[in-house]
């Protein structure tokens, strides 16, 4: 059974940082896309990041470029969102997924405020 649980979340304050992490179990984490995913209020869930099985290739949404990077490691079966600079409007239930897999995790609230 496909289990992800994400942590890391919290308030920040603008122009902080948080990294947020999502483990993972259940599958062959190694041979999986993975992605990160933001709801924010009020809006869709929204793809934020993503990072190809073996980690050599990654792309972003063009709201997060530059800020975000997304890592992973395999032997940890955990994938990794780290956020620089952050804005309030990075304020979001931050979730991790495995592609082609249609479950969620339970997510972890990012709130950016001062």
């Amino acid at each position: 059974q496909v289990q992800l649980v994400e942590s890391g979340g919290g308030l920040v304050q603008p122009g902080g940082s948080l990294t947020l992490s999502c483990a993972a179990s259940g599958f062959t984490f190694s041979s999986s896309t993975m992605s990160w995913y933001r709801r924010a209020p009020g809006k869709e869930r929204e793809r934020v990041a993503q990072i190809s099985s073996g980690g050599d290739s990654t792309n972003y949404a063009d709201s997060v470029k530059g800020r975000f990077t997304i890592s992973r490691d395999n032997a940890k079966s955990t994938v990794y969102l780290q956020m620089n600079s952050l804005k309030p409007e990075d304020t979001a239930v931050y979730y991790c997924k495995k592609y082609a897999y249609s479950g969620w995790g339970q997510g972890t609230q990012v709130t950016v405020s001062s």
